[in-house]
């Protein structure tokens, strides 16, 4: 079996690299995350591990590029960032699994061993709420088959909202989720945003798809 770790820390390197030699893996290295996402675009691993804290390319850059690209390598995020917006961002962009730094190697290898069994996963391509429809390969949104452009920004707000269907998802957790962590929550960009982009998938349609609720933040569901 052969794993890519997508890490700078050259002690938690050293350390991983250890443990899977020992455990009879071959390991790849990339210390920064445009070299990683370059290997795994021309190489084939078994599975990825990936820090999230990389120079050039963040882990959330290589982790969105990879999965739009269609590649469907497991992939176990190995970060320090422990909050549960992060949990969810990483996730919800394609990771097979997250461990939180500092980390057993037991515990790692235990999660190598899970995912590997399992085998080839298929992921779905489109996200669906009633008919609107987005292609997370092509980047594609329609709506009762009309397509409907939207900015890079919008596309990935909608994908979250997308992605939690259902869920009513608070301004700081959309800030978390859509923009940088260190945002200043006190900002209007995420109301406004919102309503470019009611306008473009809402308003020439029903029903309504993406409500406000008051005091709170946004949920996109077919029905109030």
């Amino acid at each position: 079996m052969r794993i890519l770790l997508i890490e700078d820390d050259k002690d938690v390197a050293r350390f991983v690299g250890k443990g899977l030699k020992e455990n009879l893996f071959l390991m790849d290295l990339a210390s920064e995350g445009e070299e990683g996402f370059q290997l795994i675009t021309q190489e084939k691993y078994d599975l990825v591990i990936l820090d999230i804290l990389l120079p050039k390319m963040d882990g959330w850059e290589v982790l969105q590029k990879i999965r739009e690209k269609g590649i469907e390598t497991p992939v176990i995020i190995l970060t320090a960032r422990d909050s549960t917006p992060d949990v969810v961002r990483g996730l919800n962009l394609g990771a097979d699994d997250y461990l939180i730094k500092p980390f057993s190697f037991s515990e790692l290898l235990a999660r190598i061993r899970a995912i590997l069994r399992r085998g080839k996963i298929q992921r779905p391509t489109e996200l669906k709420v009633d008919n609107l429809v987005l292609n997370q390969i092509t980047r594609d949104v329609c709506r009762d088959k009309v397509r409907i452009d939207l900015t890079a920004k919008e596309y990935s707000l909608l994908e979250y909202f997308m992605q939690n269907a259902g869920l009513i998802l608070t301004r700081t957790m959309i800030l978390e989720a859509v923009w940088d962590y260190n945002f200043d929550t006190m900002t209007n960009v995420v109301d406004v945003h919102v309503n470019h982009l009611r306008n473009k998938v809402d308003r020439d349609f029903t029903p309504k798809l993406l409500h406000t609720i008051k005091g709170v933040g946004y949920v996109i569901k077919a029905k109030d």
